[in-house]
């Protein structure tokens, strides 16, 4: 047989790779699924379905409900922990916790959620074993490198699925309350807000990865911190903004007040809130009301660094000594012709002569609006 100048064999379409490192390289990777997977990968797709006692059709349906690939029918892709994983299911189900009709749309919400902590999980560990010098994209078949990762993996996995369990039971110790006071109904009064960073788009076309990965990091590790601090929840963020609630209206402005100040900085985008309260439906752990639209539509008038909330939380804040709180002029905007904006702003301690008459007026001004049950300005 032919040999290029390196003395490696030729074929049809060039050179053949030595044996060797391939197969050091896939050796790695299947000690690195056992150890991920809690085992060899034994069981075809119709398999782990017969000894889980499930349809094929069903184990495929959540498979895919969880955000994984399909697989072929004859490959063996699946390990025993799949088969214990669906086994508890059918029990839920069985036990009548988890309905037939809404497994697909709990398993996608669990999929959803656990992919970007696996995402997260997998870019730490890759950093981390950057900055130890050793390079995953450069040779990575190597012995230093599956040995590294092994480690790492073996060191990490134990700690981080005992630190999410803890968090798991932390947060459903914070819902306690509302497990045992409420009816089971998944529709509460709630105040809805969303923080939007202005001009993310233009801004972002002119940073480079990682300046932009900081200020998104910054702005959303920000964000946790102000909404858990009054009592808020995160539900979403998204790039360049973050959708939270809040069960009660004034913790709900102190954050949509205090997350522009706090974020505010020379280098960084002003930031804008909305804010709506009303009855909203909580399902799967997300948010679904025309009160989540209105804070939407409401974010997207707002000026820099401002706050406007609907005419509910408007009602809610007024004659508080904390706040200012202003009718603007009505406006047209997707889905409301006749939306009137309310201006939030603190109420400052000390003010002027004569100042304090006219707050005075424009509150009973805006006291007028609400009673005339009417977005028409006052005569």
């Amino acid at each position: 047989m032919a040999a290029d100048p390196a003395g490696r064999p030729l074929t049809e379409t060039g050179p053949t790779e030595p044996a060797e490192p391939a197969g050091r390289s896939a050796a790695a990777r299947e000690e690195l699924e056992r150890l991920l997977l809690d085992g060899p990968r034994r069981y075809t797709r119709r398999q782990v379905a017969e000894l889980a006692g499930m349809p094929a059709e069903r184990t495929q349906r959540l498979w895919r409900a969880l955000g994984f690939a399909d697989v072929a029918d004859d490959d063996p892709a699946f390990t025993d922990a799949d088969v214990t994983a669906l086994a508890r299911l059918s029990a839920l189900i069985d036990s009548g916790f988890v309905d037939p009709l809404t497994e697909a749309s709990i398993a996608r919400a669990m999929g959803q959620t656990l992919s970007r902590l696996a995402d997260w999980q997998t870019d730490l560990v890759a950093a981390r074993l950057a900055e130890a010098g050793v390079g995953l994209g450069v040779d990575a078949g190597t012995d230093a490198v599956a040995a590294a990762v092994l480690r790492s993996t073996e060191a990490l996995l134990p700690l981080m699925s005992e630190l999410q369990d803890y968090v798991w039971r932390r947060h459903l110790a914070a819902n306690a309350g509302r497990l045992v006071l409420s009816s089971g109904a998944d529709r509460r009064e709630l105040a809805v807000g969303f923080a939007d960073l202005v001009g993310y788009t233009s801004r972002s076309r002119g940073m480079g990865g990682r300046e932009l990965g900081v200020m998104v990091e910054d702005f959303e590790g920000l964000a946790a911190d102000v909404i858990a601090r009054y009592r808020g929840r995160v539900v979403k963020t998204v790039g360049d903004g973050v959708l939270f609630t809040c069960a009660d209206a004034v913790d709900a402005v102190e954050i949509a007040l205090r997350l522009p100040v706090e974020w505010s900085a020379d280098d960084r985008p002003p930031l804008r809130v909305g804010a709506a309260y009303g009855p909203v439906l909580t399902r799967l752990g997300d948010v679904y009301s025309p009160v989540v639209n209105l804070a939407s539509r409401l974010t997207s008038i707002a000026r820099p660094s401002t706050v406007l909330v609907d005419r509910e939380l408007a009602r809610r804040l007024l004659g508080s000594p904390a706040y200012r709180v202003r009718p603007l002029r009505q406006v047209s905007v997707r889905g409301y012709d006749q939306l009137r904006p309310w201006l939030v702003r603190r109420r400052e301690a000390g003010d002027v002569p004569g100042v304090a008459a006219l707050e005075q007026l424009l509150d009973e001004i805006a006291h007028d609006v609400l009673r005339r049950g009417s977005d028409e300005p006052p005569a």
